[in-house]
């Protein structure tokens, strides 16, 4: 390829990245994957599981699964939802808890790194490019449906 596409430049980026926190997780026996969900509970009031998948982006079938293993871990546990009874709520267990500060910290890390190393105009101009790709998306302005 002459040049590289903007698609291709998010997609080996990403790819990176998600191998560098693949590889940072298996230090403390948890994935990018895991990682991500436990930052995406809430630490104090738990989540609903039907909340979960739309808040991460993900189907059910593959939240399911980490959901599965982070029980069996003992990152998390399932409670009953005291506001829905049909519902359940998601918390986090004290190694959980624990977990889910080394994911932040891995995150924070990550990002201190770059911001070091990337002036803000380049940063704010990187958030704005993909802001804007995320919008010509949502409104189907790339490829529209008739």
């Amino acid at each position: 390829m002459k040049e590289f596409t903007i698609d291709y430049a998010l997609r080996t980026t990403w790819q990176t990245v998600t191998k560098m926190y693949n590889e940072e997780a298996k230090n403390f026996d948890t994935s990018m994957a895991i990682g991500f969900t436990l930052l995406s509970i809430d630490s104090k009031t738990g989540t609903p599981s039907t909340s979960l998948g739309p808040k991460m982006g993900m189907e059910a079938t593959s939240l399911s699964r980490i959901l599965k293993s982070m029980e069996e871990k003992g990152f998390i546990e399932r409670k009953p939802n005291p506001c829905d009874g049909r519902g359940v709520l998601i918390h986090l267990t004290p190694l959980g808890l624990e977990k889910r500060k080394i994911s932040k910290d891995v995150v924070l890390r990550f990002n201190e790194v770059v911001r070091n190393e990337v002036s803000v105009e380049k940063l704010n101009a990187f958030f704005e490019v993909t802001e804007t790709i995320n919008r010509l998306i949502a409104e189907k302005k790339i490829y529209k449906k008739d």
